[in-house]
């Protein structure tokens, strides 16, 4: 693990510690199992699919909003503009997020039938009762923070709750990881999506090629998302050409002062049927 993941599953874990304390497993459990169903995650049958994130702070980029921004109004405007799912960052040291952030995008999202996803450094299937207390339809799960056996732990939290799982790999070992917990659950609902993150651990740079050489790997049957680096229609179609179903766009959907109309162009290049 990278000095910078091993950082955030520390934080992440002592921030684990600190809510059990508040509540207990089985009290969060009851109020997850009683909060509003989220809307399911539906690709479209026409191509390309995007999951805009909502951040307000990245490691990478530096600051990208506040909390005065009206991110929220954002985060309506995704689903508008045709996203599959809301991401939203709860990490609060470096991307300035919280689970209110996302239970307030899981509230506004649940109209307009768009699932909000749950994205952290996820250590603790506490942490997916959390996200689905808060209203979360997804949630994201970094396969090298965690051993199989914990991978497979929050696995099975998430179909316990009902919750789709992008599976976030940065290597063919991380590849090979997802694919053995992947067998046998091909008729497991919801939906699992594999993601490769072209990102580099420790420059925190984008590594274009990555999606390239690691596109063979990927399990097959399972929709793959590329993550990092996605920032046009242009792009978008590459990925479309190496067998990618989806992107995780999060720094450029955020700098831009019209999200839908990014959003428009990506799906007008990827799409059969234009949006």
């Amino acid at each position: 693990m990278s000095g910078f993941l091993d950082s955030m599953a520390q934080s992440s874990a002592a921030r684990v510690a600190a809510a059990i304390s508040g509540e207990p497993l089985a009290a969060l459990e009851r109020r997850a199992a009683a909060a509003p169903k989220a809307p399911p995650l539906r690709l479209s049958p026409d191509g390309f699919d995007v999951i805009a994130e909502i951040k307000l702070r990245s490691p990478a980029a530096g600051q990208l909003g506040s909390q005065s921004d009206d991110w929220l109004g954002r985060a309506v405007a995704y689903a508008r503009g045709g996203a599959a799912a809301v991401s939203v960052l709860t990490e609060p040291s470096r991307f300035d997020g919280s689970l209110r952030h996302l239970e307030c995008a899981a509230e506004a999202l649940r109209p307009v039938g768009v699932p909000a996803m749950r994205k952290d450094f996820l250590v603790d299937p506490y942490q997916v009762a959390e996200a689905r207390a808060a209203g979360a339809g997804g949630v994201l799960l970094i396969v090298r923070m965690l051993t199989p056996q914990r991978l497979q732990e929050l696995l099975d939290a998430a179909a316990q709750f009902g919750l789709f799982v992008l599976l976030e790999a940065f290597d063919g070992a991380d590849l090979s990881t997802a694919a053995r917990l992947l067998r046998g659950r091909e008729r497991q609902q919801p939906q699992v999506l594999v993601g490769i993150n072209s990102r580099d651990l420790q420059t925190l740079k984008v590594v274009p090629k990555r999606f390239e050489s690691l596109s063979p790997l990927l399990p097959a049957g399972w929709p793959a998302v590329a993550e990092s680096g996605v920032a046009s229609a242009d792009d978008a179609k590459q990925m479309l050409r190496l067998g990618y179903r989806l992107a995780l766009i999060g720094t450029a959907l955020m700098t831009c002062a019209e999200p839908q109309q990014l959003l428009r162009q990506i799906f007008d290049a990827t799409r059969t049927v234009k949006t």
